[in-house]
Parts: structure tokens; sequence; C-alpha cells
């Protein structure tokens, strides 16, 4: 099968006290981004690049212990490319048709 390119995006927003929290983001289970949170009163548009076969992949974000913190992600959505993103958690990539 041919790899597609599909970008995805999706809202992030930390509330935290103390430390900065990390956390990190998997794309099935590997460790796609690994990132540091700053920001008070904002949130975070993540987009995830990804050139991949056709098939699902789940989608998982997670804090990094230890942590004073509560993360959460919504809004998770297909900007370009061939995919659709399934229970709110798996990108399923299909095949682009010319």
């Amino acid at each position: 099968m041919t790899k597609q390119f599909v970008q995805v995006l999706a809202d992030v927003d930390c509330e935290w006290e103390g430390l900065s929290p990390v956390y990190r983001l998997y794309v099935d289970d590997k460790l796609f981004a690994e990132r540091t949170w700053r920001w008070t009163d904002s949130y975070l548009e993540e987009m995830i690049q990804i050139e991949a076969e056709p098939g699902e992949y789940s989608l998982r974000w997670e804090l990094v212990p230890p942590h004073l913190a509560q993360l959460q992600v919504t809004n998770i959505r297909v900007e370009s490319g061939p995919g659709i993103i399934v229970n709110n958690n798996v990108l399923r990539i299909t095949h682009e048709t010319a």
C-alpha cells in the first residue's frame, strides 16, 4: 500500500500547579512528542503530521509523573489528508483516490 500524508489537530489544555508538567503523545505505542507545559490561561493547538500506510492508529496523550496537573485533549480532528477520527482516539487513514 502507498503511504498517505495526514495532518491531525487537537486542542490541548492543562490545569496545573507547582512545577511545569510534562506530557507525551503516543501514536500507537510509539512516542511521537514530549512537551513541557508552561502556559496559564491558554490552550495549545497540537498538530500531528503522519505519513503512514492506510490503517488505524491509536492516539494517546498522558502526563509524565510526578505531576499536579490535569490534561484535557478535545476537538481531535483531521485537518488534511485521507483520514477520520474514530471514538476520539483512533486515526483511521484511508487510501486517497484521485
